[in-house]
């Protein structure tokens, strides 16, 4: 069974930071193909954050960049997501996100955690 439990979230100050993390549990670490960050501000649609991919491959969204960092730790079953300069219109939930080759290596399956809330203040 695959697991994603967050950790992190908070409210901060207008120009503060915040770190979150997410550990997944899964059977086999070969299997995971990408992990990463999304987010769904209120009112608005979930969206990308930043993914850590093979082959040390980041991606980022335009918001992200310059502000938020995405590492994985040397066991590459934790993802963090370091935000720095944060702004009141980065609040909203946090989710984990794991794309991971299925049990029989038919094709990936994406999963995204429970969510943690980040609320930056003005």
């Amino acid at each position: 069974q695959v697991r994603l439990v967050e950790s992190g979230g908070g409210l901060v100050q207008a120009g503060g930071s915040l770190r979150l993390s997410c550990t997944v549990s899964i059977g086999s670490i070969f299997s995971i193909n990408k992990m990463g960050w999304y987010r769904r501000a209120p009112g608005k649609q979930r969206e990308l954050v930043a993914t850590s991919g093979p082959g040390n491959e980041f991606n980022y969204a335009d918001f992200a960049k310059g502000r938020f960092t995405v590492f994985r730790d040397n066991g590459k079953t934790t993802v963090h997501l370091q935000m720095d300069g944060l702004q009141p219109e980065d609040t909203g939930v946090y989710y984990c996100y794991l794309r991971s080759l299925n049990s029989d290596d038919s094709g990936y399956e994406e999963r995204w955690g429970q969510g943690t809330q980040v609320t930056v203040s003005s």
